[in-house]
């Protein structure tokens, strides 16, 4: 029988009370405090209170003047306060704690750089000028009034590098005269929260820093493109340092789908089947013509082949088998969580990080309470815990056999730039199976929950052994290729229960010279196709590669993009709005330097340089900036002014009467009078596509009221005619359509 006693793992041969644990650990009932399940037991229920498998238990001992032994509720933290950045951790952490602490949320940043002005002194070592965030107030002078008694706070900010900074501006509100410590937890559970209590730390100011600087450098790039965007395109505009990189990646996606052009090739495939046997029939590939690879590109020649072996027989001509390793992934970093969700489930990169969010938090289980389901989600490292690693193994062997366990814990080797103070994203506990555990989540909780879990363990199992079978077949002087696969063992791929491959992989018993019946051979046309646009999978993949951002920011970039309507959704596909591309050739022409992939990679780099106290943070902005500044100027200048080119339309202005013109503006381009200011009709640019339900008006594309979420097309005659769909009827089926008033489809 397995518990966990005081935080630690105990194995015990046969069923056992309360009181013959204590009896085996020499402790008088009357000195000690048992809790069990995070419940406190009356003294006379420990003999006939049996425990069970998985059972929680805490002894608190009382000794010398009844102070509690080697625990984190002793008196002296009795007056503490631990401040979190979340509301939801509230609750579980306090849980383990007990009532010696109050536990309170900060709700993010109290203290911030002003959204009035940029803020930085840049004359005095680009000194950040920060304030009380004005909505924060009421906030801050709660906690300041809930600390005012207190002789002690724990900082337990998030573990990284906005965590560092969010408690050290809290130190700086409601430190003076007192204590004030960092605690740092990678999972909100007993075991983490206890352990970190029992070894707070100093702040790290070099992660400070480090959240100092890219704060000051994307406030300097921000405030100045973004006024400089209003004066050239239109009101309202924005750019960013590491946003306006991730724009061009997907600018420039698009631009090389716009070039591409196809080419024509023709392949040629034979169904064939056993002569004998009750085998399904298989597909053969045309490999070879003679000595050269085929390579057909016109449809007159692939006739000509047909021609050739119209009547030949097929022949086996070479078979070949062999059993190769599938290995196991590592454990989900965040980039890699993003990928997996968006491809496995379509979940958005905020999405998933949203849900993730809520299972590090803390999910209320039943008897367990609230309790933290997987370690934090920002994180860029593979490495798992020495206790975790136990844990796995142990599941692995019992729950899937010896044969499925590797002979040492397979290790996987991070980033160069990743925290190795991390973790990797994983399940707290292993024996949390996500179907025990199912009832107490959402449903898009338990959908990522399991992915999660499933890569955690089948990260710790042996390879899959693939038998592939490789089959050439002899027609004429053409050679026909057959490939197959079947699972000889499942090793880690028996998490998913992917335990066989597909029927269509499977080929029938064949052996060389063997004649082979021709059921059908078909030639087929293709064209080569552009590469595909980004997803959010593949954007952040990319990101990733190119050393763009960090796994705090993966998410936001895309969130950003999409909000400030430089980027649009359709289906998967994350596409250039006609704005997007606009503001990325006007930046790419005046800062291109500034929208080099690799110049920024090399800054990321120099962020992590000041986290490990290798460079001082002001000298990398300073350095930054000598050259960024020049650019600016320049620009003032030189760079093109859009908004004032007007581009003529036939329309007359249904107001005034005077003719229409195509401007930009913070959305794109649209349709203003121009006879403005004194005419101020404006609207939105027509498709050229009737609208199906009133036949009268156009539809155009527009967004929520809220100016938030995807664009969707209208009629032209809104509010007469009120049909909207997602996508114009020309790129979707017509049951995509729908009525609507609001303007809105979300």
């Amino acid at each position: 029988m397995n518990i966990q006693l005081n935080g630690e793992k105990k194995v015990f041969d046969k069923p056992l009370s309360l009181s013959g644990l204590l009896a085996r650990l020499s402790l008088p009932k009357e000195r000690v405090v048992v809790e069990l399940n995070y419940e406190i037991l009356p003294k006379d229920q420990l003999a006939e209170t049996l425990l069970k498998e998985g059972d929680v238990v805490e002894i608190v001992q009382f000794v010398g003047g009844g102070a509690r032994k080697k625990m984190v509720r002793q008196a002296h933290h009795s007056g503490a306060l631990v401040i979190v950045e979340s509301p939801a951790k509230c609750k579980t952490i306090h849980k383990y704690l007990g009532p010696g602490f109050e536990v309170a949320a900060s709700m993010g940043h109290l203290v911030d750089l002003p959204k009035s002005k940029m803020g930085i002194d840049i004359e005095h070592d680009f000194k950040p000028q920060y304030i009380v965030v004005r909505d924060k107030k009421k906030m801050l002078k709660e906690l300041k009034a809930k600390a005012k008694n207190k002789s002690e706070i724990y900082l337990a900010c998030d573990p990284d590098r906005e965590g560092e900074a969010i408690s050290w501006h809290l130190k700086n509100e409601l430190g003076e005269g007192k204590k004030v410590t960092r605690v740092v937890f990678n999972e909100i559970t007993k075991e983490a929260v206890t352990k970190a209590f029992e070894h707070p730390t100093e702040i790290n100011m070099d992660l400070v820093d480090a959240q100092q600087a890219r704060r000051v450098l994307d406030r300097l790039v921000g405030y100045s493109l973004s006024p400089l965007l209003w004066q050239k395109v239109g009101k309202g505009l924005s750019a960013g340092r590491v946003q306006s990189v991730a724009l061009r990646l997907i600018v420039d996606r698009e631009r090389e789908i716009q070039a591409f052009k196809p080419e024509e090739y023709w392949t040629i495939e034979a169904e064939l089947k056993k002569e004998k046997g009750e085998y399904p029939s298989f597909t053969a590939k045309l490999e070879k013509i003679g000595e050269e690879k085929a390579d057909l590109k016109k449809q007159e020649e692939a006739a000509g082949i047909l021609k050739k072996i119209e009547s030949a027989a097929f022949v086996v001509k070479d078979l070949k088998k062999q059993n190769k390793k599938r290995n196991p992934s590592a454990p989900f970093t965040t980039s890699k969580l993003q990928q997996s969700a968006y491809n496995a489930l379509r979940f958005p990169a905020a999405k998933t990080m949203r849900i993730a969010q809520s299972l590090y938090e803390g999910v209320d289980i039943g008897s367990e309470g609230s309790v933290g389901l997987i370690t934090y989600m920002r994180t860029d490292s593979v490495r798992i815990s020495d206790g975790a690693m136990t844990e796995v193994r142990e599941f692995i062997s019992k729950t899937y056999g010896k044969d499925y366990l590797p002979a040492k814990p397979n290790v996987y080797k991070s980033k160069k730039q990743a925290q190795e103070a991390h973790e990797a994203i994983r399940a707290t506990s292993v024996l949390r199976r996500p179907q025990d555990i199912e009832r107490y989540l959402a449903p898009d909780q338990f959908k990522l929950y399991s992915l999660i879990w499933e890569q955690h363990v089948s990260s710790q199992m042996t390879p899959a052994i693939v038998e592939q079978v490789t089959v050439d077949i002899t027609a004429d002087i053409c050679i026909f290729r057959s490939t197959g696969s079947r699972i000889e063992f499942p090793g880690f791929l028996a998490v998913s229960g992917r335990t066989t491959e597909d029927a269509d992989k499977i080929l029938p018993p064949l052996a060389v010279a063997e004649a082979l019946q021709l059921v059908k051979i078909e030639p087929n046309q293709h064209f080569t196709k552009p590469p595909g646009r980004f997803t959010d999978a593949s954007l952040v993949k990319a990101l990733e590669e190119q050393g763009i951002g960090r796994p705090s920011t993966y998410a936001p970039i895309i969130q950003t993009l999409t909000s400030r309507d430089y980027i649009r959704r359709e289906g998967g596909a994350l596409l250039p709005t006609e704005l997007g591309m606009l503001i990325t050739d006007l930046l790419v022409k005046s800062f291109s330097k500034l929208l080099e992939f690799d110049f920024t990679a090399t800054m990321e780099e120099d962020l992590d340089r000041i986290e490990e106290g290798k460079a001082q943070w002001v000298e990398v902005v300073r350095n930054f900036y000598g050259h960024f500044s020049g650019e600016v100027n320049v620009a003032k200048d030189q760079m093109q002014t859009v908004k004032r080119e007007a581009e003529p339309t036939d329309e007359l202005c249904d107001k005034c009467g005077k003719p229409m013109v195509i401007k930009w503006g913070r959305h794109g381009r649209f349709m203003s009078c121009s006879g403005w200011p004194d005419c101020k009709n404006a609207k939105s640019l027509p498709t050229g596509v009737a609208c199906p339900q009133c036949g009268n008006g156009q539809l155009v594309r527009r967004r929520a009221r809220s100016g938030k979420g995807r664009s969707f097309y209208g009629c032209s005659q809104y509010p007469e005619c009120t049909f909207i769909a997602n996508r114009l009827p020309s790129e979707t089926s017509k049951n995509e359509a729908k009525d609507g008033a609001d303007g809105s489809d979300e």
